[in-house]
């Protein structure tokens, strides 16, 4: 069997920290960046839903949330119905960086897809998300503290 997730793990990482390195002038850290830029298209969304999108637990989510939070790229502000949740908006520090990071994802997108047609791109892209929701849903089922049968 090919190790595919291997291969997958590798681009990851290589990604993860070329833009660690890249964003380290404006202060984002860690991992950061990809919490930024979910809350920039997404402003007013909840920590909870956040961290489902990231694919991390609520605690890791909720450390790099206070992060930003404290270095000013996003704020916290009550739900005008139910002032127990917390909406997170990006701030002008956050909204100014935004297109820099977009820049940078876009970059990777094409040294990436570099040498591929369009239509290995479309299959690709439709095997990645088909490849992505079977994962979805072992993590779901780890998540509530299950134990998977190998």
């Amino acid at each position: 069997m090919k190790e595919i997730l291997r291969e997958i793990g590798m681009i990851a990482r290589a990604l993860d920290s070329i833009s660690n390195i890249e964003f380290k002038e404006y202060d984002l850290t860690k991992g950061q960046y990809l919490y930024l830029v979910r809350i920039c298209e997404n402003p007013g969304i909840i920590q909870e839903k956040l961290a489902e999108m990231i694919k991390v637990d609520r605690t890791t989510a909720a450390r790099a949330v206070k992060k930003l939070e404290v270095n000013g790229f996003i704020e916290k502000r009550d739900d005008e119905h139910n002032k127990k949740i917390k909406k997170l908006f990006p701030t002008e520090k956050g909204n100014n960086v935004y297109p820099f990071i977009r820049r940078e994802n876009d970059h990777s997108n094409a040294v990436a897809l570099e040498g591929f047609s369009e239509s290995e791109v479309e299959i690709m892209f439709e095997l990645l998300q088909r490849v992505r929701k079977n994962v979805e849903k072992d993590w779901e089922f780890v998540k509530k503290g299950n134990k998977r049968r190998y």
